[in-house]
């Protein structure tokens, strides 16, 4: 069963393409992470998954029905996206945040329900940040700010969760159990597609990567395959025996 596919997809920021021929399809229960090196096109990638910058050419679509012509409040409920290093430091509680994940299923100005406050207290305790639920969230660090905004997504309750580097602000402690979290929802026959920089935890977690390199999908499978040797010289320039260092590295 396919949930979400792009098809002959060109992608990038208005008419200037980014990625060229992308043709991928995602299906419940994978825990896909997007790899490749900065500027590659992962972010682009997600957010036209998302429905948020649809393709120059070819479709998104979403159970066999494109992406841009859902309404925003169904897209809103069945697609969570979590954006990368999010700058938002208002100064209300944690749980404040965690509850706009929620707005998809209210009308606006409705009060929480007793549903809506079971699923922003579930999506505290998963993320480790429910004692954090009082507190301001722009007097949080930015690893706990990372985990109270997952926790926004989570609260969706949404059938796909879109995350840009999920890890990029976290602890290795709070890295494993945030991937541990991830790999569960997988499980639980969500689609999980982030994008990463973190090849261990991806080799470690993911049962998929999509290689990105040169405006194209250079690979695409399980991470023993797509992440080998021979393709991380390729598209990082770097070996993986002693420590994975570029080419031409050398210490300070």
């Amino acid at each position: 069963m396919i949930m979400l596919s792009l098809a002959k997809a060109t992608l990038g920021h208005g008419q200037c393409p980014v990625l060229q021929d992308v043709n991928a399809a995602f299906a419940p229960g994978e825990f896909v992470a997007l790899v490749g090196p900065n500027g590659a096109g992962k972010s682009t990638l997600l957010s036209a998954l998302a429905g948020l910058n649809p393709p120059i050419s070819g479709e998104a679509m979403l159970a066999n029905r494109p992406v841009a012509l859902l309404s925003p409040g169904e897209r809103a409920r069945r697609i969570a996206y979590m954006p990368p290093d999010e700058q938002t430091v208002w100064p209300v509680p944690a749980r404040t945040i965690a509850a706009l994940g929620r707005m998809p299923h209210r009308k606006p100005l409705e009060r929480l329900k007793a549903g809506d406050e079971a699923a922003i207290d579930a999506a505290l305790e998963k993320t480790g940040v429910a004692h954090l639920g009082h507190r301001r969230f722009d007097m949080l660090s930015s690893g706990e700010r990372a985990r109270v905004l997952l926790a926004r997504a989570l609260a969706t309750e949404a059938e796909i969760l879109l995350l840009d580097e999920p890890t990029a602000s976290l602890d290795p402690r709070h890295q494993l159990g945030l991937m541990d979290l991830l790999a569960a929802e997988a499980a639980s026959g969500k689609l999980v597609v982030i994008a990463a920089h973190a090849l261990g935890l991806v080799a470690r977690y993911c049962s998929r990567v999509i290689l990105i390199d040169g405006g194209k999908v250079a690979a695409d499978g399980p991470p023993a395959e797509a992440l080998s040797e021979s393709n991380l010289e390729r598209v990082f320039a770097i070996t993986a025996p002693g420590g994975a260092r570029p080419t031409g590295w050398s210490p300070a």
